[in-house]
């Protein structure tokens, strides 16, 4: 068969792009050589719809223990009772829940999107606004973190069947009891989102949800430094109280409300050779290295953000607890937007972001999002900080100087030698 040279040529392009610059994206990350190996195999060529023992197609020995493994591998990466591996994304995951156990016009409650929030909590322009009452929750003007006090005002106010905590760019740890407390008094039920502090939480640095949070979803990718696709959890199973019964009429627990909300409620079958990466990416967290990474990930983080503030540099809330910053442009005289499209000329992608209160459009933006995984994944440590904020620092205090743009992507692209990705790719 003749060899599509022109997309390899294309994935060879991408390798390069990746190789050569710095990676400050907080939602992406590098996996390793044998989770991008154990993606691309002959897994992608069975059809599994249903789960491990209850499918609707033969032929699906190898492929039920190959996701048993992934399953079991998370429960013990996590400590909990139920996985369900099938989600595609995390968006996929969240669908996923509030299929299971909301009606269309039920109330919901998630934190603001332009507070940080996700746009699957609740944004109008996604099915979570469309389908449910979506409210909102913030941050405090005065620190930039949750307000926990307003959180429980408006559950008192709304009454929500569910609320969701979690960010995309928030860069505080979440009090999931206060949250918890808040939904007891309302009856409602609480889902955490944790896709971008999940490799923390699996290395203990970070507050646990599980002992508080009904539901708990995440990415597989971002810090858990997994291929793309999603994940729910449960502590343990409960018994739902809202009239959900089985065909003879039976209680139908909620790891069965869940799996039946997967498939065949939002997709079919599930992308097996996916699944079996997601397998690989857990048996990588529980070993002892990768609680290493995790710690130099919050460490490298940390750095960064002191010497931004340094530099005279508005981070949201102050600081970081975790992998990102979010930082407040404003008075630096330069949008999220310009700032993003000048750095890429650098060699270095991050993100524009909207901050609290922002007074941009989520087009244009008044910050950007910072974050560290990618470059603790090439080997980063707190030390090479300086010489990444520095070079942040030049283009966006010259922005239209093409000068100092090229003198910062020559340091860059010689800098990251020292730091190889994929040389098993020559």
């Amino acid at each position: 068969m003749k060899q599509d040279v022109e997309i390899f040529g294309l994935i060879r392009e991408e390798l390069e792009r990746q190789r050569r610059g710095l990676e400050l994206i907080a939602s992406e990350n590098f996996t390793s050589l044998q989770v991008m190996q154990a993606m691309g195999n002959v897994m992608t060529n069975k059809y599994a719809e249903g789960y491990p023992g209850k499918r609707y197609y033969g032929g699906c020995e190898v492929v039920d223990k190959s996701e048993q493994l992934a399953i079991d591998r998370a429960k013990q990466v996590f400590g909990v009772e139920y996985v369900n591996v099938q989600p595609h994304s995390g968006a996929q995951a969240n669908t996923a829940v509030m299929f299971a156990v909301l009606k269309p016009g039920d109330t919901i409650l998630g934190l603001d999107l332009s507070m940080g929030g996700h746009l699957t909590h609740g944004s109008p322009v996604t099915y979570s606004g469309k389908i449910y009452q979506a409210h909102h929750y913030g941050v405090r003007a005065e620190d930039g973190r949750v307000d926990y006090d307003a959180l429980e005002q408006k559950a008192l106010e709304v009454k929500p069947r569910l609320i969701i905590c979690g960010a995309s760019a928030y860069s505080r740890d979440w009090d999931y009891a206060r949250i918890r407390a808040a939904a007891d008094k309302v009856g409602a039920l609480v889902l955490a989102d944790i896709a971008h502090p999940a490799g923390m939480i699996a290395a203990g640095l970070l507050n646990s949800p599980f002992d508080h949070c009904h539901f708990v979803t995440s990415t597989t990718h971002k810090t858990l430094r997994g291929p793309r696709g999603g994940i729910i959890m449960m502590k343990k199973d409960f018994e739902n109280n809202w009239g959900a019964v089985g065909p003879k009429g039976e209680t139908r627990m909620l790891s069965q409300l869940l799996d039946l909300a997967v498939f065949p409620g939002i997709q079919g079958g599930p992308l097996e050779h996916v699944i079996a990466a997601k397998a690989v990416s857990f048996f990588e967290i529980l070993q002892d290295e990768y609680k290493s990474y995790a710690k130099q990930m919050q460490l490298n983080a940390q750095a960064a953000a002191e010497i931004f503030l340094n530099k005279g540099y508005n981070i949201v809330s102050g600081g970081t607890d975790n992998h990102l910053l979010l930082i407040d442009l404003r008075n630096k005289n330069i949008s999220g937007k310009k700032a993003e499209n000048t750095l890429v000329k650098a060699d270095i992608t991050l993100n524009k972001n909207m901050v609290p209160f922002d007074d941009k459009s989520p087009f244009i933006t008044s910050g950007i999002r910072v974050g560290v995984p990618a470059i603790t994944t090439r080997g980063l440590k707190e030390k090479d900080m300086t010489q990444v904020v520095e070079w942040l620092d030049k283009v966006l205090t010259a922005p239209d100087d093409e000068t100092v743009i090229a003198r910062v992507r020559g340091e860059v692209n010689e800098f990251m030698t020292a730091f190889p990705l994929y040389p098993e790719m020559a």
